[in-house]
């Protein structure tokens, strides 16, 4: 009987051994790709600053300035662009995502724009309204896909399928710390309170008299078309930062299964080595008990 124990207790040490290997190396290939999902949206950063100030310049400088995209269109429903991960074993990664998703939502009329498989999977599994399930892969998302998904917000906010768009994603903040938020795309009906800031005219913007700058054909055309360069922008940044939210989860979570393991594999090399000398005791035992019966 003590045998059979022993023997399924070095199973079981076995088996943990094999799924720390598994741990340890998802741990490695999450902290090698965490890095260039760092670079990768800081590269974009400056690129779309300058957008923005674009924006902001064409916004300000012109005072019979009028968008679609800066006013509201009388529409009351939501749309929510869900970046989540496309595999599991991150932590509460995407359990934290959906949770925000749900407080963010209630009370509310919305339909729901999934950017990876485990978004789509959520989407379908609580049978919300679906924009467009095209984009399944949130690791395969580049920056034309954005600027795709941009147009097609646009298109949709300009024939009033909805009037208000938010992004739901989770911020880096650290390699430990990772927030689910939203950011508002669209109406951009704060535009120009919010460019007076970024621009450094704060309080100033009665004081542009003109702007020395000629658009062709003109400034609300531009600006129409810029927005959704813009928006792409922000859509692809906030790709960049849930990948790189989602990898530092993956590490965490499976650097603390690791060390789950190796305490476990402790406990039971501990158990085991004593079985083994209580076997080897007993044998022990009833070999002298044999020869003092002789």
């Amino acid at each position: 009987m003590a045998a059979a124990n022993m023997k399924s207790v070095k199973l079981r040490i076995k088996s943990i051994q094999n799924t720390m290997q598994i741990t340890k190396a998802m741990e490695l290939v999450a902290s090698s790709k965490l890095r260039k999902a760092k670079e990768r949206a800081d590269r974009s950063k400056p690129y779309f600053r300058i957008l923005r100030q674009t924006l902001c310049n064409i916004a300000l400088g012109n005072y019979d300035f009028t968008s679609p995209y800066t006013r509201e269109n009388g529409e009351d429903s939501y749309c929510y662009i869900v970046i989540a991960g496309d595999r599991g074993m991150a932590g509460g990664y995407n359990a934290n995502l959906f949770r925000f998703l749900e407080e963010e939502s209630a009370g509310k009329r919305f339909s729901v724009l999934p950017l990876g498989k485990k978004s789509l999977e959520y989407a379908r599994q609580k049978s919300f309204p679906i924009v467009t399930e095209q984009y399944d892969l949130v690791s395969a998302l580049r920056v034309s896909d954005c600027y795709a998904i941009a147009k097609l917000l646009c298109e949709r906010y300009r024939e009033k399928s909805f009037g208000h768009i938010a992004l739901i994603y989770t911020e880096f903040l650290s390699m430990m710390s990772q927030k689910a938020g939203s950011t508002s795309l669209l109406p951009l009906s704060d535009f120009r309170e919010d460019a007076c800031v970024i621009c450094g005219r704060e309080g100033k913007e009665e004081k542009i008299a003109q702007n020395l700058i000629l658009y062709e054909p003109s400034a609300e055309e531009v600006f129409n078309a810029i927005v959704p360069e813009y928006l792409s922008g922000l859509l692809y940044s906030a790709i960049a930062s849930s990948e790189a939210s989602e990898l530092a989860a993956r590490r965490s979570a499976m650097e603390a299964a690791t060390d789950n393991a190796g305490e476990m594999i402790d406990k039971l090399s501990l158990y085991y080595n004593r079985a083994r000398q209580a076997s080897i005791t007993q044998e022990i035992t009833e070999i002298v008990a044999g020869a003092e019966g002789q």
